[in-house]
């Protein structure tokens, strides 16, 4: 027997028996539309997020007092008694690191809203006061106007530089620059429009206002702690620029040299190191659930297929009458199992990459076709089948041809 008329022997057996079919392959489905629909939400995120801090580029880094990602509620009592980080520290880097280019503190407020005449935004802008560091450690560019200068910061000038969202809903049909527009009671010049950004990681980059930190300070206070994002002069020199920073931020603070460090630092290799070492249980946890899937499948797909060939056993019985050898019989009915795993397979693999798609149009997370995985998870389904299949297609194959044809 050709291995041609096998496949169609058993495609002609999987769909004359739909439903027994999909019954005994809802393991196979269920488990691989489960790894495959979170592996796209994963790579997904990985991508956006990998997309994300190419803008910042390869050689920034972020000094911070609390931790990107993670932490407890016992981390959180800790690292709340951290000392703030301020202006002092950033000046020190500034000073004394001689691999930093770029310094850029920074800190942020949520939830405001920009006015202009009879127009505001919705209550969604986030105001940054920085330095001109500010701009490039962040990967923001200038669209119209200026960033904002030392000159700016040393006379704490109420200027501001907007985002695409708030120039679009104020100024739709004019040129913002020079204009003033009111942030908490407040009147600021227009000086620059920031380059549309999109979003990053879910959330909109381009709600943004940046004015100069020293009239941020001005007007809210100087007691939040800041970040301080810093360029390493060349990527060569970018581990030389952390190392510094560490010694000179350790020094200022009075950090015992017993003591770990009581901030933060964090560069887009970190964060997605981070992000893997969060999402590797995820991982592991989902191939254990999709292994005993899969074995309960498999274990299913030998059930089937021993009913398959007690119900076909006159059938064998004639194919061996009429010239097909052991040989032949155990080909077809391994082809059917196979056939009937990689058919559960395929559907598993489809239902999986809707739901990543189907979240991602849900939800602002990312979703992307997780090519390798789909790939893996259609060899392990054929392996399934092919292990499950051996026994009953065997039993099959070693059936006497007399008593098989006289089978009722």
């Amino acid at each position: 027997m050709q291995m041609q008329e096998s496949f169609v022997i058993a495609f002609d057996v999987v769909r004359n028996n739909k439903m027994r079919s999909f019954l005994t392959l809802l393991g196979i489905i269920i488990g691989v539309s489960a790894i495959i629909g979170m592996q796209s939400l994963i790579e997904g995120f990985q991508k956006d997020m990998e997309e994300q801090m190419e803008q910042l580029g390869s050689n920034v880094f972020q000094v911070q007092k609390y931790p990107v990602m993670g932490g407890g509620r016992d981390d959180r009592e800790r690292l709340r008694n951290r000392k703030d980080i301020t202006m002092l520290e950033s000046d020190a880097i500034e000073k004394y690191c001689w691999a930093v280019d770029l310094v850029g503190p920074e800190v942020w407020a949520y939830g405001r809203t920009v006015k202009y005449r009879d127009k505001k935004t919705s209550p969604t802008i986030v105001l940054a006061g920085g330095h001109p560091g500010f701009f490039p450690n962040n990967g923001y560019f200038i669209d119209q106007g200026r960033a904002i200068s030392e000159i700016d910061v040393n006379h704490n000038r109420d200027v501001v530089v907007l985002g695409m969202d708030a120039v679009e809903e104020l100024f739709p049909f004019q040129d913002p620059i020079g204009e003033e527009v009111n942030i908490d009671g407040r009147r600021y010049q227009v000086i620059g429009v920031i380059e549309e950004l999109g979003s990053s990681f879910g959330n909109n980059e381009d709600n943004r206002a940046v004015i100069p930190l020293t009239t941020y300070h001005k007007i809210y206070g100087d007691d939040e702690s800041l970040n301080i994002t810093i360029r390493a002069k060349s990527q060569e020199l970018f581990e030389t620029a952390k190392e510094q920073v560490i010694g000179v931020l350790r020094a200022v603070r009075k950090v015992p040299p017993d003591q770990p460090n009581d901030f933060e630092i964090w560069s887009s290799a970190s964060l997605i190191e981070t992000f893997n070492n969060m999402t590797a249980a995820v991982r592991i946890g989902a191939i254990v659930v999709v292994s005993f899937a899969l074995l309960v499948a498999g274990i299913g797909i030998m059930n089937i297929m021993l009913v398959s060939i007690t119900e076909r056993t006159r059938e064998i019985g004639v194919r061996m009458a009429i010239g097909a050898n052991r040989r032949d019989i155990l080909i077809q009915f391994l082809v059917e199992a196979i056939l009937l795993s990689e058919v559960g397979g395929i559907i598993g693999i489809l239902v999986g990459v809707s739901i990543g798609q189907l979240v991602a149009l849900a939800t602002p997370i990312p979703a992307a076709l997780p090519v390798v995985t789909i790939f893996i998870g259609f060899f392990f389904c054929s392996l399934v089948g092919l292990i499950f299949g051996v026994y009953p297609a065997n039993k099959a194959s070693k059936m006497d041809p007399i008593e098989a044809l006289r089978y009722e």
